[in-house]
């Protein structure tokens, strides 16, 4: 199949953003609502403050994310999806439709806190 000439990069640097690791978790997590960093933090415990901060940056930097410093007690700051982000969620919902059907996954990584007897 031919792609016309504007198409093939496009698809690639949107491959390239939403590929990076954790992305996928983040935009699920922001599908939900708006979130302070610390909630967020807390929901992905896989995702290092570190990682995360970097990743939100991203997704900010390329109009995906909003961040939103909040003034008032508790002082904080708030991460939310954009209209562009917000855009993402029929992917989103057609990767984790993907993932039921073909992705195998041991029973340790569905419940990690979870405790063998």
């Amino acid at each position: 199949m031919r792609y016309a000439p504007d198409v093939c990069p496009r698809f690639q640097s949107a491959v390239e953003l939403l590929g990076k690791r954790w992305t996928g978790l983040i935009l699920n997590a922001l599908l939900q609502g708006p979130i302070r960093f610390g909630a967020l933090a807390a929901a992905l415990e896989v995702v290092s403050e570190r990682m995360l901060s970097a990743r939100l940056k991203e997704l900010e930097a390329e109009g995906v994310v909003a961040r939103r410093v909040l003034t008032a007690a508790p002082i904080g700051v708030e991460y939310e999806l954009t209209e562009k982000g917000r855009a993402l969620r029929v992917v989103v919902d057609a990767i984790g439709q993907w993932a039921e059907k073909w992705v195998d996954v041991p029973d340790a990584v569905h419940h990690p806190k979870r405790r063998r007897a």
